[in-house]
């Protein structure tokens, strides 16, 4: 299904009936990500999934995809939907993006999970990166994608699932450059919400990789103890919906 937001399309699904439950990908991610956890979570929840703008489906709304701008397209399509309150799944990108919704729209929220996510800001050599990708994408951007996706895996998981990266990679190859671009000034631009994790008072999880080679461990762990979340470390690396479905799916339903 699309809903046009200031005229943009943007793509997403409904499955299931009984509380709202909101799924948020990552980037270079889709919504089709969550295939495997649909099914369960459908049996008690109506499951919203959506394509975040510049990804998979949905068309890119402006130069930069602050994780505001990308909150406010989300509270749009649930005011659209005459959802008032729901719990929200954010995978790394989808995590920043859940915080700023929770920031700016606290009531509509009923339970919060970030996964493999954090709520700090990027440092300065993780800009400097950042920047980086905007020239590589726009000289190679298969390359980058390719780079990026690996990234996400440690070696030994690169060997354990080369077909679910393969599909990774094929799917974002089709994302427009501007939206990913418009999805990276978004993410270096980003301001820590720690502070916004730890406000929020209702049901909160992290879950993370113990092998996680974007967000440490011990980042995990120190955000955890500040922000008096509950921290459920699972075994692997940053893809845990891939990794570790059936051990993360016992904290979603």
């Amino acid at each position: 299904m699309i809903y046009h937001y200031n005229q943009v399309p943007i793509f997403y699904q409904i499955t299931g009936k009984g509380p709202a439950v909101v799924l948020l990908h990552g980037f270079l991610e889709r919504s089709a990500m969550w295939f495997q956890l649909i099914p369960e979570l459908m049996k008690t929840k109506m499951v919203i999934t959506l394509d975040l703008p510049g990804h998979g489906k949905s068309g890119s709304i402006a130069g930069i995809h602050s994780m505001e701008l990308m909150a406010e397209v989300v509270f749009s399509l649930l005011k659209y939907l005459k959802i008032d309150t729901a719990t929200f799944i954010g995978h790394s990108m989808g995590g920043y993006v859940t915080l700023a919704f929770v920031e700016a729209y606290e009531p509509m929220m009923d339970r919060l999970i970030l996964l493999n996510s954090t709520s700090k800001a990027d440092s300065p050599e993780r800009k400097r990166n950042r920047e980086r990708a905007l020239v590589v994408i726009s000289e190679n951007k298969k390359l980058f994608i390719g780079s990026a996706i690996n990234n996400l895996f440690t070696e030994n998981a690169r060997h354990k699932y080369p077909s679910e990266i393969a599909t990774l990679k094929e799917q974002a190859y089709s994302f427009p450059i501007e939206g990913i671009k418009a999805a990276i000034r978004g993410m270096k631009d980003r301001k820590d919400r720690t502070w916004v994790l730890e406000k929020f008072r209702r049901e909160k999880y992290l879950i993370c990789g113990d092998e996680d080679p974007i967000i440490p461990i011990a980042d995990s762990m120190a955000i955890a103890a500040a922000a008096q979340c509950k921290l459920k470390v699972l075994h692997g690396g940053h893809m845990s919906w891939i990794e570790n479905t059936a051990e993360m799916l016992k904290f979603c339903i």
